[in-house]
């Protein structure tokens, strides 16, 4: 697919009229809504929706959270991602959320958000918990592998490889099955899905191993990956997405865009270093970024990011 380049805030605060002068050509928003894809058309700006998967408040619904190593709910506080993948009613009702909004809204582009396993990233220090360890669960991976198991400890001393390609495999599958819900309305349409944004070894393989996130298995679906490089909020310096950016193409494939989205809690440094990578981003999305693009100096700051990306990719 011919991916466009975009470039603008996530987030449904108001823009200026004439926010494009400063590079921006597309805002990002949670869900269908309907005043944001109206600022947009008013703005002339691409409306690219934030998709939430699989996330829910658990205090509403204690019935998705994911089974532990000792059988009993995960740890979680006020931020969490991942439910468990046996409540099929509730996976019913995120495919109908995606489906209905499609019918109503054209978006230019949907990015699917929390589709992975149980955890959270957005840390210093996060409590990673091996999960889905639920009777359904583990039948499913015993069915899907032929492996012959019951308890956690069991899977994960003798089966942990198993146990995390299983997981992938489910990640992807699903990712897979949303972006042919989203290509049966949108043929254009960008599939995007914001990633956990560490690389293959950190935290002991825990971008495989916790959150199931393999890019080569999400490669066919996915057009643009969009890993959250959100410095302060991560114990990182501004320079993480350049350097990010450096590593990728050790596993990320060729083939696939690869997009970041940095925090305007980071700004400007954090941009500044992205427009400096010799491995450019595909465009830049800047989350809870719109009130910047008030100020003419910030906004300027940003236009200068997307002119130089612009000019290191040759377009």
């Amino acid at each position: 697919m011919n991916v466009p380049l975009l470039f603008g805030p996530y987030g449904s605060a108001n823009l200026p009229l004439h926010v494009s002068e400063y590079g921006v050509s597309a805002v990002w928003f949670h869900g269908f809504n309907e005043q944001s894809f109206s600022d947009c058309e008013e703005r002339k700006l691409a409306p690219c929706v934030e998709f939430k998967t699989f996330r829910a408040d658990f205090s509403k619904y204690p019935e998705l959270i994911p089974i532990g190593i000792d059988g009993k709910p995960i740890r979680y506080g006020r931020l969490v991602q991942g439910i468990c993948l046996s409540r099929k009613e509730y996976l019913a009702e995120i495919e109908q959320n995606l489906i209905s909004g499609l019918k109503q809204f054209k978006p230019r582009g949907v990015w699917l958000d929390y589709l992975t396993y149980a955890g959270w990233f957005e840390t210093p220090e996060p409590d990673l918990q091996e999960s889905c360890f639920c009777a359904d669960c583990i039948e499913d991976f015993c069915q899907g592998t032929g492996v012959d198991a019951v308890t956690p400890g069991e899977i994960l001393s003798t089966y942990a490889e198993e146990w995390k390609v299983h997981k992938c495999r489910k990640i992807a599958d699903y990712g897979r099955h949303y972006a042919a819900i989203i290509k049966r309305t949108l043929p254009d349409g960008i599939v995007g899905a914001y990633m956990c944004p560490w690389t293959p070894e950190q935290f002991d393989g825990a971008l495989t191993r916790i959150f199931a996130q393999d890019y080569d298995q999400l490669a066919d679906a996915i057009d643009v990956f969009t890993p959250l490089i959100y410095t302060a909020k991560s114990g990182q310096s501004a320079q993480w997405g350049r350097e990010w950016l450096s590593r990728s193409p050790e596993f990320v494939p060729a083939s696939s865009k690869v997009q970041l989205i940095l925090d305007a809690k980071d700004y400007p440094d954090s941009c500044t270093e992205t427009a400096a990578s010799p491995v450019p981003s595909w465009g830049l999305q800047l989350f809870a970024g719109a009130p910047l693009f008030q100020d003419p100096v910030q906004s300027r700051a940003f236009q200068m990011t997307v002119e130089a990306i612009r000019n290191r990719i040759g377009v």
